[in-house]
């Protein structure tokens, strides 16, 4: 039988089996087989490796190289075997690591990343072999083709082997984003884990607090004079601290509650980071029709837990995350930063997209930045020293809102009885303030209540009403029914009276990111 003809194949088969004019008999094959006879074995042998690979694309479709592409030239003589990691944004960001080996490339998608500390391990699902020819691959896959999506090379370089068997990979690693000794182990079948094995590079990293709360602002009845200050419109929404960490975002409303699977259209937000590690400090707002923030559409938002409901509300009632803070970046606290260094590093991750945005800031005295607040009805200006840091969790006069209405949150404690086409269901609300433990009565909230509010407001009250009053302070009217001090509602209103209670309040919404005992009369200074 002739021997079959010359084929192109891998070029890591120069390195196994020598040079084209290398006469010297290959050591895995008998003497007797001709040159071209081992390589195309070798040829086929690497088809077999990477029939899985090529099964699972359409390579009219795709850019992708096929396992039978040419071998690149100046690989005849391979010194140290090469890594790529690829970024991948497919249905869902993950980043691909490939290992030159035995002429192919062998993979793992990992969901996080690389770990660069050795205290976290990340997951590393083990996909098929990649021919030699994906280390440089960069490109769009089209949507429809198996791995749809963005890829880029995120790191690439060579690495030494210290051990390679059925269970794992003990590497090191010489890229220009990642260097030092790894291990891949095996958990069950594809599912493996890796993990740093050298300490962090950087001495200093850390992981974030998981518990940071937001930096509170003092409320006063004019924007502050002087040098030193920068202003930012005030936003009506609910503010959230949102965590990145392997292009993953997760969103943590005023009181600690994770809010992420509410706002599916933000996760966007953990793909552009990329991987970076980044704790952002903002607001989420849904804009109306003429652009200006409404707390009566993120009403809408704000409650609903159903998967189905999140979705169909997706295209109805959008969100933006609005965002003027970062307190943490690349496992560095930011929080003792001043002001103008923390809002120079924001501009700087360029955070603007489909569905959050980074708005500017005024530096001065603010005069055109209270001037548009007025203009478009928002409501008021927050003032933000320059030199301030940040202080999670705390109210301080570092910073200071200035609001054109009266507005603030209070705690409902009863309800009474509507009349004529209200009959018989909540007609207003009685809600208070805490003055220290004790529940002070500020008055009753009807205007702004519509139907499907009232109809939400009802199953819950028949769970939590209670016989006694929870009122310790404050005239409360009769003939009113009572409940547990647990819900928290904002109200807009005209002006407090001189016994402790409010004029002409509205209804704006409830308020579930916020604790009822942290509610208290806001007094301007």
């Amino acid at each position: 039988m002739a021997p079959p003809p010359r084929t192109v194949c891998s070029d890591s088969l120069q390195h196994r089996f020598g040079n084209v004019g290398d006469r010297r008999p290959a050591p895995t094959f008998p003497p007797a087989l001709p040159l071209r006879t081992i390589r195309y074995r070798a040829c086929v042998a690497r088809k077999r490796e990477l029939a899985e690979y090529e099964a699972k694309r359409d390579f009219t479709a795709t850019s992708e190289p096929p396992a039978r592409a040419a071998p690149r030239a100046g690989r005849a003589k391979q010194q140290v075997p090469r890594f790529v990691v690829q970024e991948h944004h497919a249905r869902a960001l993950h980043w691909d690591l490939r290992l030159e080996r035995d002429g192919v490339l062998a993979s793992w998608a990992v969901p996080k990343g690389i770990p660069v500390d050795p205290k976290r391990n990340h997951l590393a699902v083990q996909t098929e072999d990649h021919p030699i020819e994906y280390l440089t691959f960069e490109g769009d896959i089209p949507a429809g083709e198996y791995g749809g999506g963005a890829m880029g090379v995120w790191d690439t370089g060579t690495y030494e082997t210290h051990k390679w068997d059925e269970r794992e990979v003990m590497i090191t690693f010489h890229g220009q984003r990642v260097n030092g000794r790894y291990v891949l182990f095996r958990t069950r079948d594809k599912q493996w884990m890796i993990h740093r094995m050298d300490p962090p590079e950087d001495p200093g990293l850390a992981a974030p607090p998981n518990d940071l709360r937001p930096m509170l602002a003092t409320l006063k009845t004019a924007a502050p004079r002087g040098d030193g200050w920068s202003f930012e419109l005030k936003w009506d929404g609910i503010r959230a601290i949102g965590y990145v960490d392997g292009g993953r975002i997760r969103l943590l409303s005023r009181n600690g509650n994770d809010v992420t699977s509410r706002y599916p259209e933000l996760r966007r937000l953990g793909e552009a980071l990329g991987a970076r590690d980044v704790v952002l400090d903002g607001e989420i707002v849904a804009f109306d029709e003429s652009g200006r923030p409404s707390f009566e559409l993120l009403q809408r938002r704000m409650h609903v837990t159903s998967d189905s409901t999140i979705r169909r509300l997706v295209g109805e009632v959008p969100v933006t995350y609005v965002l003027f803070d970062v307190l943490w970046l690349d496992g560095h606290s930011t929080m003792e930063l001043s002001y103008t260094e923390r809002r120079e590093i924001l501009r700087g991750l360029g955070l603007n997209g489909a569905s959050w945005q980074t708005p500017p800031n005024e530096e001065g005295h603010g005069a055109a930045t209270i001037e548009v607040s007025k203009r478009f009805g928002l409501e008021g200006v927050v003032a933000k020293r320059l030199d301030s840091r940040y202080e999670p969790g705390r109210r301080t006069p570092a910073w200071v809102k200035v609001k054109n209405h009266l507005r603030q949150e209070f705690v409902v404690g009863g309800w009474q009885p509507g009349e004529k086409g209200r009959t018989g269901s909540i007609g207003s609300l009685l809600v208070g303030y805490y003055d220290g433990d004790v529940l002070h009565y500020a008055g009753k909230a009807g205007s702004g209540l519509s139907g499907p509010v009232i109809a939400e407001l009802e199953k819950l009250f028949a769970k939590t009403a209670r016989d006694d009053s929870p009122f310790g302070a404050g005239r409360v009217p009769k003939g009113v029914r009572f409940v547990e001090p647990l819900l928290v509602v904002e109200v807009q209103f005209a002006e407090w009276t001189t016994a402790g209670n409010i004029r002409h309040p509205t209804f704006l919404g409830t308020r579930t990111d916020k604790d009822p005992r942290e509610v208290v009369r806001e007094t301007p200074v």
